[in-house]
Formats: structure tokens, C-alpha cells, sequence
């Protein structure tokens, strides 16, 4: 945990930005894995450990916007729990260490809430996403627990994110301090690209050097010789002399925050011409977007910057062609590069997007899209210092979509079919960093995973 007063800044700042209610902040509990007693492994919820701090199962706070109590629920443990655990420290005690005073059984919740319910009262809380919660807050609110996600409180969202968004100095020294793990976990994947080795047997030893690092992988791991599958989390493959391996994976500090990067490798240590054009194509654009990534610019607006970057070196290789402003305003260069340049990142990978990505990446100036590949950014919003973002861009050769697209006779001004049908069976490429916005500019946190392909090649090659 932080030091108490972190814990105790953030919910003043908090009750600072709501004047009416209470706010309900439900914790995480055990949740099985195929029965009761074998469970996953224990993940807090990010909302109560940002104002609560406490990592273990069965809790629940209440912030009284009104009066300014803060009360915390929870039992302590009894002889059969510290049997099986050992000691473990009352209620109380670990209130203290996060600066709350006022405790209570976890019995004594539905009391309170449902006395402010009746009351007319608001009861705030972010959107559940766990079924026990979801439970839990309809008997609580005595309503049908399928209204429950219904009733969520777009204002406490709001001052969730506003807090949450900027990140503090001791949070960017913990994700900053955790990137040496990224960077290992990465390293250790480049020098395993080599033919005959699996997928599998990559992906178990990043997870291993993640759990050696401090704390488990922060999402599931992809790591595919298919890099045209965006999200593809099964490792089935054997690598082979010529395939390009992907791998974006990352992995939870002590304290939950996550690492988010990917790179791409080629398999024996040596890109092919015609790889190496693509992979420099895709580093121009992250550097591109990196250089971009400041305070007071949009982040639509260095999504569509890395988009003209990627489309000009597209048509020096002849597989675009046209005006490049026109041809990424009309959304050309999606075909080969469909989702968004990146997205906030903290306690979540993701970071807040359990309460809802239009109000966590967007706001009253900046707006989803609905355009093809642009739809898919999850972050438009300005940008300000000490948000801490990933910049992702990626060029993905997706037979289907081709096929789509030229059926279709899209962008046919701006896209030259008979090249791309020569890249079929390609796959993809993605090169992505964790970036901290500066007072200035931005910054990659930590040592920089090799990126230049030269760079690349020698650390597959040191695997050998």
C-alpha cells in the first residue's frame, strides 16, 4: 500500500467533488475456478483500491458526502480462517493503516445503505461488473439485480475519473519502477524466437518471469506467429524460420498497476526485405505518435498523426496510393490498421474501463466516432501531464477483411488491391510503449524495450 495520508488525500479530493449521497464502494471477493474452494487468483476491485488500499476479500466502504464519515465493512478472521492462513490483523487495525476510524461487520452494510435509499438519498456507485456484486447491490437497493447496472452514477464516475486520470508521483514511481519486468518479460520473448519453440512454452515463461517480477500478467498474454488476429490468446503454433512472432503482454506491480507492451520479432533473428519495409513503416509511426503525445493535444488528433505517418509509408511501398489526408479523412488506412492508437493505462490495463469508455476516453469536446477503425479508439480526449497512456500502433494484413473491402470496391482511389493481395499471409506487426505525459512533452517509462530492427534482430539473435 501507499502511506495512509495518500489514501486519505484521495477520498477529501473526492467528497471535494460530490455534495450529495453516499458513495457505496464495493471489494472484490473469491471467485471460483470449477468449485468453491479452488478460485482464481484474488484480484482487488481498482475503485476500492484506490481509495481504500486494502488487498484482501470480503470488504465494502461507504463515504457519506453529507456528513464526511467513512466508514469500512468487513468481519475479522476466526480461528478456522487463521488455521488455514495464520494470524491475520483485525478490521481495525487495517482501517488504520489507510486513515479510517469507523468500522463495522459486514452484517451492518445493508443497514446503512438501505436507510440512505429510503431516504431519498443518492446511493453512488461505479458500474459492476462481477456477478456477487451485482447481487449484492440489488438486495441492498431491494431492486432487480438486472436494473442494477442501470443505476450506476454517471457524476461519481466522473470524480472517479477525474481523480484517476491524473496519476501522482508515487504511482508513476511504481509503474516506473515495474517496467524493468516488461522489459524483461519482452527480451526473454525475443531471444526464445527462434524455429521448433512453441508459443506455450513462450507465453509460461513470461508468465513466470511476471510472477517472479512481483505480481501476475495484467491481461492475458498473446503471443502468435497469426499477429493478424488483434486478440488472440491461443498459442497453438511452432515457430518456424520466416514467421514474424507477436507478443504483447504485460504484467501487475505489487500494487496492481499494469505494464501494457508489445513487439514484434522476426523468428531466427533476421527480417526478410520485405518485413523489415513493413516494421519500419510501423516504428515511424509509433515514433510519430510518441513525438506527438503532449499536453493539450487531442488524442484523436495523434491517432489520425500516426494514421498519415502509416498511410505515407504505405504508398511508398505502393500499396496505397492518392492523397494521404484524404484517404485516412475518409478512413482508408484502416484496412490495415482497424482499431485505436492506444489507450489510458494505471490500475487497469485499461485503465477505468469497467466504468464506462465513452466517459473515461472521451467528453463534451471530443466524441466517439463512428467511422471504421477510428470507432475503435478508446481514448480521444485531451491530453494533460501525468496521465500515462500506451501508444500501439499496428499494420495487419487480415485476408477477410481484405476480401470485404475489395468486394466491396472501398477506398478503390486510395488502396491498390493487386499489392495488397501479394501480402496475404503476412500477418501483422504492433509495436507498443507505455508513455507518461510530461509537463512539456511525453516520456517512455523505463529502459525502452528494443524497437529499431537492427535492435531487434541482435537480442533474437543472443537467444541462440
Amino acid at each position: 500500500m501507499f502511506s495512509k495520508d495518500i489514501y486519505i488525500n484521495r477520498r477529501q479530493r473526492l467528497k471535494d467533488k460530490m455534495n450529495k449521497g453516499i458513495a457505496l464502494i464495493l471489494g472484490n471477493i473469491d471467485a471460483a475456478m470449477n468449485y468453491p474452494d479452488n478460485t482464481y487468483h484474488f484480484r482487488q476491485d481498482s475503485t476500492f483500491l484506490y481509495f481504500f488500499g486494502l488487498d484482501y476479500q470480503g470488504l465494502a466502504a461507504v463515504i457519506d458526502f453529507e456528513s464526511g464519515e467513512e466508514i469500512l465493512f468487513g468481519n475479522d478472521f476466526d480461528i478456522d480462517d487463521i488455521i488455514w492462513m495464520g494470524p491475520q490483523p483485525k478490521l481495525k487495525d487495517n482501517a488504520l493503516k489507510v486513515g479510517v476510524t469507523q468500522t463495522h461487520p459486514l452484517s451492518k452494510l445493508k443497514e446503512i445503505v438501505s436507510k440512505a435509499h429510503q431516504q431519498g438519498r443518492k446511493v453512488h456507485f461505479t458500474p459492476p461488473y462481477r456477478g456477487e456484486n451485482i447481487l449484492k447491490i440489488g438486495d441492498l437497493l431491494n431492486v432487480n439485480p438486472l436494473k442494477v447496472k442501470e443505476m450506476h452514477s454517471i457524476e461519481f464516475i466522473k470524480a472517479c475519473v477525474s481523480l484517476r486520470s491524473i496519476k501522482e508521483p508515487g504511482e508513476i514511481e511504481e509503474m516506473e519502477r515495474h517496467m524493468a519486468v516488461a522489459y524483461q518479460m519482452h527480451t526473454t520473448a525475443m531471444k526464445m524466437a527462434h524455429p521448433g519453440v512453441t508459443e506455450q512454452q513462450i507465453t509460461g515463461i513470461l508468465e513466470g518471469v511476471s510472477m517472479s517480477g512481483g505480481g501476475p500478467i495484467s491481461f492475458p498474454i498473446i503471443c502468435s506467429v497469426r499477429g493478424e488476429t488483434l486478440h488472440n490468446h491461443v498459442h497453438p503454433n511452432t515457430l518456424k524460420s520466416g514467421d514474424l512472432l507477436l507478443v504483447d503482454a504485460g504484467s501487475e506491480s505489487p500494487l496492481h498497476y499494469a505494464t501494457d507492451h508489445t513487439r514484434t520479432s522476426p523468428v531466427g533473428g533476421k527480417f526478410t526485405s520485405k518485413q523489415k519495409d513493413i516494421y519500419q513503416i510501423v516504428v515511424d509511426t509509433n515514433n510519430a505518435a510518441l513525438a506527438a503525445t503532449k499536453p493539450g493535444i487531442t488524442y484523436k488528433e495523434v491517432h489520425l498523426i500516426a494514421a498519415k505517418t502509416m498511410t505515407e509509408g504505405l504508398k511508398s511501398l505502393g500499396l496505397m496510393k492518392g492523397d494521404v489526408d484524404e484517404a485516412v479523412a475518409q478512413g482508408a488506412h484502416a484496412l490495415f490498421m482497424p482499431h485505436g492508437l492506444g489507450h489510458m493505462i494505471g490500475l487497469d490495463v485499461h485503465d477505468m474501463e469497467d466504468y464506462d469508455q465513452r466517459l473515461v476516453g472521451f467528453d463534451e469536446e471530443i466524441q466517439p466516432s463512428t467511422q471504421f477503425g477510428l470507432a475503435a479508439l478508446r481514448l480521444g480526449r485531451r491530453l494533460q501531464p501525468n496521465f500515462v497512456v500506451t501508444n500501439e500502433p499496428g499494420m495487419y494484413f487480415i485476408p477477410d477483411l481484405i476480401d470485404q473491402f475489395k468486394s466491396e470496391k472501398k477506398f478503390t482511389d486510395f488502396i491498390n488491391y493487386e499489392m495488397v493481395e501479394t501480402y496475404k499471409g503476412f500477418g501483422g506487426i504492433r509495436i507498443e510503449d507505455d508513455v507518461l505525459i510530461t509537463e512539456t512533452g511525453s516520456r517512455v517509462l523505463g529502459e525502452r524495450i528494443p524497437i529499431n530492427p537492427e535492435d531487434v534482430e541482435a537480442m533474437v539473435q543472443s537467444g541462440k
